[in-house]
């Protein structure tokens, strides 16, 4: 995208084309405008139409040009807290709800996928998180008993069937997840968009809201190219938000993350390491993650932009780690490479604000895009069809935060990884 193979990499060259889309031309009459085409504004144009809305989204550069496009393609089920740790933070009752929600998010995504035959490569073989050391394994088994309270299909695994199932005798065990599983995250989004389209969705991409003001009881956008009157404004931007509502955005530190991609390997290798086609990602502090692509690709990640210095220092770390964590896999070479940005929120839960009356924002998935921004896009539709109100909803109306030194904790990050990258092995 842009024509920068750094931001999307292997995703922008295996994907599905794009719906085609155009600016904003004009001035147009609209019940809903929705602000950023990733999974929460897509989700939220589609639901809003099939329910017989009018709906303008309009996309600052393209269908996907955010976390949508450039994240791991884990579709997890929750957050990275344990799920005991909702009610504490959230209250009983929003706790229960957003609890539920983010555990049945991996089944909505398969649904959404199914019902519009979304070409992007769906695996529903479970994800696997990969205990390093004891310590990692102590904290896999207390989120499966954490899960196993409420009955989800999870399961901890033996140092011997995570070996068996990883292809890799690196790790002390690992928590199963079958719920999970893992898409090609570009293609998703334009399947989305493609989907939203069919349903009567005007998608406009290359047209940044510029302004934005209360107007006869309605809210009228404004973009270099014309201006969208509604009477509901769903603002679906989250990392990667700014003017003319940067509030949620601002609440939110920026942790960079990168992937590489290897060529597709031969046979005997892709036999050998993850044979069930799991997404992977480990305990360590400074994670990494891993799965296969369609082609047999092997895309391998973890923390750092891959920009100045960070773009060497990341991809000698990534060569290093891949041969500790699996010996036989011989002379590593990398054909795609990317980075994005997570936003992440200070109890690393994602947040619903009312920015303003009748503008409303869920933002905040800290590295947790694909399940959670399906379906609370779908719960912001829901309340701005009246169906669910602000009492009903997962999460609390809150205002956004203003975390302490942004600027210099997102400095901090991504020297950090490369001081870790740089200095450290794998373990």
């Amino acid at each position: 995208m842009q024509n920068d193979p750094l931001s999307h990499g292997l995703w922008e060259t295996t994907a599905p084309p794009a719906p085609p889309t155009s600016p904003l031309n004009g001035r147009i009459r609209a019940d809903v405008a929705v602000v950023g085409c990733g999974y929460t504004g897509l989700s939220a144009a589609l639901r809003l139409a099939e329910s017989g809305a009018k709906v303008v989204a309009l996309e600052a550069v393209e269908i996907g040009f955010g976390g949508a496009g450039r994240n791991v393609g884990l579709v997890n089920a929750g957050m990275w807290v344990m799920p005991r740790e909702f009610p504490k933070a959230l209250g009983a009752d929003y706790g229960e709800r957003a609890l539920t929600l983010l555990g049945d998010a991996p089944g909505l995504v398969w649904e959404t996928i199914a019902k519009h035959a979304i070409d992007c490569d769906p695996v529903r073989n479970g994800t696997l998180q990969c205990a390093v050391g004891a310590s990692g394994l102590a904290e896999i088994e207390e989120r499966a008993r954490q899960w196993g309270e409420r009955g989800a299909p999870v399961r901890v695994l033996t140092a011997a069937e995570a070996a068996k199932r990883i292809g890799s005798v690196a790790y002390a065990g690992a928590l199963l997840d079958q719920r999970a599983g893992t898409i090609q995250p570009l293609a998703y989004a334009r399947g989305l968009a493609r989907a939203a389209i069919a349903a009567g969705v005007e998608i406009c991409t290359r047209s940044a809201v510029r302004a934005a003001e209360r107007t006869g009881g309605a809210w009228l956008l404004t973009t270099g190219g014309g201006a969208v009157e509604a009477d509901w404004v769903a603002v679906a931007t989250d990392a990667y938000g700014g003017a003319p509502w940067p509030r949620g955005r601002r609440e939110q530190v920026h942790l960079p993350y990168f992937n590489f991609a290897t060529p597709p390997l031969s046979a005997d290798l892709q036999a050998s390491i993850l044979p069930g086609r799991e997404g992977c990602w480990d305990t360590k502090t400074i994670l990494s993650s891993f799965r296969f692509d369609r082609a047999g690709r092997l895309v391998f990640g973890s923390v750092g932009a891959l920009r100045g210095t960070g773009l060497l220092i990341h991809r000698a770390w990534a060569k290093r780690a891949l041969r500790k964590i699996f010996p036989n896999i011989g002379r590593i070479e990398f054909e795609q490479q990317w980075f994005g940005m997570i936003g992440m929120t200070d109890n690393a839960l994602p947040r619903f604000h009312r920015l303003a009356d009748r503008v409303v924002t869920v933002c905040g998935y800290n590295g947790r895009g694909i399940g959670p921004g399906t379906a609370f896009g779908r719960v912001l539709a829901d309340h701005m069809l009246g169906l669910v109100p602000e009492k009903e909803l997962p999460l609390p109306v809150t205002e956004p935060d203003a975390p302490l030194l942004p600027t210099l904790k997102e400095a901090y990050y991504e020297a950090g990884a490369q001081v870790a990258h740089g200095l450290g092995g794998w373990l």
